[in-house]
């Protein structure tokens, strides 16, 4: 009883005398390497800021490529179309097109997006494909712009994220380096979009006031 009495006393934490082993503790102490790593999560926050713009301009560019048969990157409704009764074959030709690319591109695409960004942190160390990165926006915005029910804040969230995962691994970072990036990048898109919806709502109210 001594023995262990003395081994968990206060100043033997994280030792053991009998055996001579050491156990290793949390290090939580911040080195200068912080600063690297916050100046590439400040460029990967503005980066995924367009990134998410781009997105926003794809969703509107199908849209009008699959009810209107131009290419204008407008955000418009749907609802003005003239395809009549035939406007109903449109999701089922985004679901078709969506269905091949998680088929022979990759499955990962399937889902919102926010929980594959948990997934990716949680079980694959915070690495994500670089054909994710691809292929979830571009998947994303042809279900949007052919009238599937989903907003636009999972793919914006994944695709930031992949982003941040992507340049992490390409300046060969630890696994919690590209956590940190990969957060940084999901943050900025998701923040990207809420200013575009808030500041399109600003524009409106200054409209109607004028």
């Amino acid at each position: 009883m001594s023995s262990v009495r003395e081994t968990e006393s206060p100043g033997n934490i994280g030792s053991n005398k009998s055996t001579g082993q050491h156990e290793e503790l949390g290090d939580f102490s911040t080195t200068l390497r912080v600063l690297p790593i916050s100046a590439l999560a400040m460029g990967i926050g503005a980066l995924c800021a367009f990134v998410a713009l781009a997105l926003l301009r794809l969703m509107g560019l199908f849209t009008n490529l699959f009810y209107f048969g131009r290419w204008n990157t407008a955000m418009v409704s749907p609802a003005g179309n003239h395809l009549g009764v035939y406007s109903v074959l449109v999701p089922i030709a985004g679901a078709l097109i969506i269905g091949v690319m998680a088929r022979y591109g990759s499955e990962r695409i399937r889902g919102h997006g926010i929980p594959e960004a948990i997934e990716a942190i949680l079980i694959n160390g915070s690495r994500v494909e670089p054909k994710v990165a691809l292929l979830k926006p571009i998947s994303s915005a042809i279900s949007i712009g052919s009238g599937g029910p989903f907003g636009a804040e999972g793919p914006i969230i994944m695709t930031g994220g992949a982003i941040g995962s992507m340049i992490a691994q390409l300046f060969h970072l630890t696994s919690a380096e590209r956590k940190t990036l990969l957060v940084a990048g999901a943050a900025a898109g998701m923040s990207a979009d809420v200013c575009f919806a808030r500041c399109s709502r600003l524009a409106c109210g200054g409209v109607v006031a004028l």
